[in-house]
């Protein structure tokens, strides 16, 4: 006799946009690209399509820069040119051909862009702003206070941040060109969009500083444009700074009202990223809490953080703490995390028929 359905197993609407499931990948950057153009490769078709093949019915990309100097690292994946959407295809008819669904994150790192990846085996001195005369840049910030022991940024002017905008719009209409299902904007973790949000980092008496939302709706609005209707928004939010002053929860909740009212479709509930050295005491779950005070204001809502096990994550949507859980570092242990999930919650599960043997 098998279970009963699980609340992670029932498939989920958003928009035009059925997901299979209510597991997805969690964006994390993977700093892959070696000739730094860009462009991603065979390298990425592969790392995609492994979780389309086990099961997970989303996956979001890799933060994807938005302009050449939003890179995290000079190796980040990019959306800043048409030649980057043959490439980008690649991938998206991977992941489809396998039955999931893919998002692209796009983004811009700020003042946190320009740095070394810092991978092992890179030297130890490797670790923070890659210089301009080895392939970095200056990089772009709200107020031109520097983050940790990276390179200052400039404060960026008016008219850059129209351009910032700008390459928002143009990189989603590329990611519509590409096949993706689904776009999501990077606001968390200290890049620009959250950098702005943020009192702490966002000290400007501009009209950007008067109304820290502006940048992130001015964005939303235009990503919006070059969209089809039934084309899903994603959002990722830190709902918590973790820094004094910052953004809490209720800050975040509040938000989400007003990016649900501009046509975002599901926020990503993450934490942190602003300012260096913030102490965080990470657990199984640790951010829930703030995904599911951010669904309590109605909106839908992806968790993540350190969730490892199938009870757990069916116990965070069963429980209505989140509609979707997003997994990283469990998805790279084990890329068929979903089926293994389904098996375990379920008793049976749907396997691509070429493995079938793995599952007698």
């Amino acid at each position: 006799m098998t279970a009963p359905r699980s609340a992670l197993f029932r498939p989920l609407r958003l928009r035009d946009l059925e997901l299979r499931n209510r597991v997805g990948v969690s964006p994390m950057c993977m700093y892959a690209c070696e000739d730094r153009s860009g462009r991603v490769h065979a390298w990425h078709v592969v790392h995609y399509g492994q979780f389309a093949l086990g099961g997970a019915a989303l996956v979001v990309t890799e933060a994807t820069a938005v302009l050449a100097e939003g890179r995290v690292t000079p190796r980040d994946a990019g959306l800043w040119d048409d030649a980057h959407v043959p490439a980008w295809r690649a991938v998206v008819d991977a992941v489809h051909r396998a039955g999931a669904a893919i998002a692209v994150q796009l983004a811009h790192a700020g003042r946190k862009g320009g740095k070394h990846a810092g991978l092992p085996g890179d030297p130890a001195d490797e670790r923070g702003s890659v210089p301009p005369d080895a392939g970095g840049w200056v990089t772009a910030g709200a107020s031109g206070a520097g983050f940790g022991h990276y390179a200052a940024p400039r404060r960026v002017s008016d008219g850059e941040i129209e351009e910032v905008v700008d390459g928002f719009r143009a990189a989603a209409g590329r990611a519509v060109a590409a096949g993706f299902d689904a776009v999501e904007l990077h606001a968390a973790h200290g890049y620009l969009l959250h950098e702005f949000l943020s009192p702490v980092t966002n000290t400007r008496d501009d009209r950007w500083g008067a109304d820290r939302e502006l940048l992130l709706l001015r964005t939303v609005d235009a990503v919006r444009e070059v969209m089809p209707a039934g084309m899903p928004l994603l959002v990722r939010l830190s709902v918590d700074d973790v820094a004094e002053g910052g953004l809490v929860a209720a800050d975040s909740a509040a938000l989400a009202g007003r990016l649900r009212a501009r046509g975002v479709d599901l926020v990503d509930c993450s934490s942190g990223g602003l300012v260096w050295g913030a102490e965080y005491d990470p657990s199984p779950g640790y951010q829930v809490p703030g995904a599911a005070a951010v669904r309590a204001s109605g909106a839908t809502v992806a968790a993540v953080g350190l969730i490892c096990e199938p009870a757990h994550a069916e116990a965070i949507v069963r429980d209505g703490l989140a509609d979707v859980v997003l997994l990283g570092r469990a998805m790279l242990r084990d890329p068929h995390w979903a089926r293994r999930a389904q098996l375990e919650l379920e008793g049976a599960a749907t396997i691509e028929p070429r493995y079938h043997r793995a599952y007698r």
